[in-house]
């Protein structure tokens, strides 16, 4: 439990530094809202995680695998990631170029995303009971969400005082603290030589694998924003029409795939196949049902993502400060949401995972409804405390609930894959509608935005006795 609340602290720190943070700077520096929504598209990069989960299942890092193990040695290469990516984003901290900016900010997200695919698969594999999952989510979740309040809170508080780019360089040396705490573990029981020969290894390797990621990203960025370009896209535009449109495409795909999937051998080339494999397992044993669930995890966590890159900016402008923001973020937030975490992981070992699933979805309804209050009260930091408690105590319960259901969704012969396709997925559609919230807000302003991820959050309830009676096909 204690290493596993390291490894969420680890991932937890940067989070906030390519999401609510990065949005408050872009702000300060008189980005428009429109714009704003747009860079909530870097937080896409968790929902694809599936496309480069395999390879972490698959491949060693050189050096730290052959003397950590596997999944160590990945959450040692994400962590060098992570570290680079803030600093490159402490020395532009003038966002005097959007696209560079853009490019450190999917790094980052790049890098964070990995350090919890490689821990997410680890978990699996050594706690597969819906008991044992319970407590070591819980653990996860309060050193996840501890550094998403200490990132977000401490960092606003700095940036106050001392500027951006400094709150930057200090997040950057917190959230690489972990890394000499995994160099001095003892090694894999299969590992073998000297631990500075395998350091040394892979941090060249490492040094390599960051080059080619910065270099293939920005290559990438450089066409999209080309198409972008030429398709007419700017900050003036409303593209929630188009969003909606490209999120029916997964499950249009899903349903016309599904026939096939059923049908296939044992032996068959897309059940076999090490990069499609275990996705279409997935779907192989839930079948059609596999559609339901797809939209059940769609909607659960809808409310919290769309309220997340809009809900700062929002009380910056009733008048807040960044360091009564920063302080609504730190000491209140972070009670409420290990509350919240701690309950809902005791929660989940007492009652049917039905139960727990509705609370969830509530609780989570009531954060998100609770900016609304709060944007027609008058200024005052004590009021703030009270929306901030209520939407982390929500986030912090309905999410230790929703990481146990997704892991026992998956089939333990696939568990980096399968949970990384799942948690993927789970956010693809809540994170395309958060790029276009800026665009929303300007049609249907703040209250009916928050409003609106509130009831969307609790329309999950209704896919929940459906739920309950769908059980996986047994292996042929």
């Amino acid at each position: 439990m204690l290493l596993y609340g390291l490894l969420g602290f680890a991932a937890g720190l940067p989070f906030y530094m390519f999401s609510t943070v990065l949005a408050l700077r872009l702000q300060a520096h008189g980005v428009a809202l429109t714009m704003l929504g747009f860079f909530a598209w870097v937080q896409l990069l968790p929902t694809l995680k599936f496309v480069w989960a395999p390879l972490l299942d698959r491949y060693d890092i050189p050096g730290f695998g052959r003397f950590w193990g596997k999944r160590r040695g990945w959450i040692m290469l994400a962590q060098l990631g992570i570290f680079s990516a803030m600093i490159a984003m402490a020395a532009t901290s003038a966002d005097a170029s959007l696209p560079v900016t853009a490019l450190f900010a999917v790094l980052l997200a790049f890098w964070t995303t990995t350090l919890e695919v490689a821990a997410d698969a680890w978990r699996i594999e050594l706690y597969p009971s819906q008991d044992q999952q319970g407590p070591i989510v819980a653990a996860n979740l309060w050193g996840y969400r501890s550094a998403m309040v200490a990132a977000g809170s401490g960092a606003l508080i700095i940036a106050d005082s001392g500027g951006w780019a400094l709150a930057y360089l200090m997040i950057a040396a917190a959230a690489f603290l972990p890394f000499p705490i995994l160099v001095a573990m003892r090694p894999d029981a299969d590992g073998g030589g000297g631990r500075g020969v395998a350091l040394a290894t892979g941090l060249l390797t490492s040094v390599v694998i960051l080059a080619a990621a910065c270099a293939v990203t920005a290559a990438i960025g450089w066409v999209v924003l080309g198409l972008a370009a030429q398709a007419g896209i700017d900050a003036n535009s409303n593209v929630t029409p188009w969003v909606l449109g490209i999120c029916m495409l997964p499950f249009v795909g899903m349903a016309l795939a599904l026939p096939r999937i059923r049908r296939a051998p044992k032996n068959a080339p897309i059940r076999t196949s090490t990069v499609l494999g275990p996705y279409v397992d997935f779907f192989w044993r839930y079948g059609f049902a596999a559609i339901l669930l797809m939209v059940f995890v769609s909607l659960y966590r809808m409310g919290d993502v769309l309220a997340l890159n809009l809900s700062k900016p929002m009380i910056k402008g009733l008048g807040y400060s960044l360091t009564q923001i920063g302080r609504a973020d730190s000491f209140v937030a972070l009670v409420a949401s290990m509350i919240g975490v701690g309950l809902g992981g005791y929660l989940v070992t007492r009652w049917r995972m039905a139960w727990t699933l509705v609370v969830g979805a509530i609780v989570a309804a009531i954060g998100n409804f609770g900016f609304v209050w709060l944007a027609h009260q008058r200024v005052d930091e004590g009021i703030l405390y009270i929306a901030t408690a209520c939407d982390q105590f929500g986030n912090g319960f309905a999410g230790a609930v929703f990481v146990v259901y997704l892991s026992l969704l998956v089939n333990p012969r696939y568990p980096g894959a399968q949970y990384a396709f799942l948690t993927g997925f789970a956010f693809l559609l809540p994170r395309l509608l958060a790029g276009a919230g800026g665009a929303m807000v300007a049609v249907i302003g703040y209250d009916g935005f928050f409003l609106l991820s509130g009831v969307l959050s609790l329309a999950a309830i209704l896919f929940i006795p459906a739920l309950s009676r769908i059980a996986p096909r047994k292996e042929d």
